[in-house]
This record gives C-alpha cells, sequence and structure tokens, in this order.
C-alpha cells in the first residue's frame, strides 16, 4: 500500500502540507485563523485524496479522487496568495507553497489521465473464503 509514496504528485503535495504546518504554526498571526485554518485543511485534503484514491483500486474512484486533490490543489494555492497579500506569511514561504502544489497539480494532471490504480485484495477476491452454509 505505500507505493502511493512513489508517486511525484503524493511526494510534493506531502511537501507542501509540512511546509503550511510548520509556517502557520510559526506565524501565529491573530487575524489569519480563520485563513491559516482552511489552508491547512486543503492542503491536507490534497495529499489525503491522492492516497485514497490510490487505496481504492478502481478507476473511476481514483479518477474522482484525484480530481478533488486537484481543486483542493487550486484552493490551498488561492489561500496561500491570500496570506501572502495580507502579509500574513512571508513570501518566499508562500512562493515555495505555490511552486510545491503547481508541481503537485501538474502531476496530478497526468494521473488523472492514466490513473495509478493497483488492484487490491478488495478487488481480486484474494484470500477470501467462500461462504458455505450450515
Amino acid at each position: 500500500m505505500d507505493s502511493y509514496k512513489t508517486l511525484e504528485a503524493w511526494k510534493r503535495a506531502h511537501a507542501a502540507v509540512l511546509l503550511v504546518f510548520q509556517a502557520t504554526d510559526q506565524a501565529r498571526h491573530p487575524r489569519a485563523f480563520g485563513l491559516f485554518d482552511q489552508l491547512k485543511r486543503a492542503t491536507l485534503s490534497v495529499e489525503a485524496n491522492i492516497v485514497e484514491g490510490y487505496a481504492l483500486g478502481t478507476i473511476p474512484l481514483c479518477r474522482r479522487h484525484l480530481r478533488i486533490a486537484f481543486g483542493s490543489a487550486a484552493e490551498a494555492e488561492c489561500e496561500a496568495r491570500v496570506a501572502r497579500e495580507m502579509r500574513y506569511l512571508p513570501e518566499s514561504t508562500v512562493d515555495e507553497i505555490e511552486n510545491l502544489l503547481g508541481g503537485a497539480m501538474r502531476a496530478l494532471h497526468g494521473l488523472m489521465q492514466h490513473p495509478p490504480v493497483v488492484r487490491n485484495r478488495l478487488n481480486t477476491g484474494a484470500n477470501h473464503s467462500p461462504r458455505t452454509t450450515p
């Protein structure tokens, strides 16, 4: 199940999550609580939906979650831009967040065209014994 960690989209999304959580925890701007909370949620949603889509093991479900991840990345980019314009986060930090999210979005676009679906036990019936009636 760990092979999602080889996906470039996941690597960039994970790096963005770590950066966003660290940067917003350090900034602690009193008027930015709502914005920072939503930025954290959107960024984490990118990573979580990549993993969930990969884990579900079917092409339609994988594509659905990759599209959600793409939308969350766009949302997080928007929120990071607002944080920069309001001077809640340093410009260099927001540039790095945007770079990571932009790379994740490019990788997600490719994955939506060719989903990385792995057949898992739920789909193949492996390790399932036929039911017997008493």
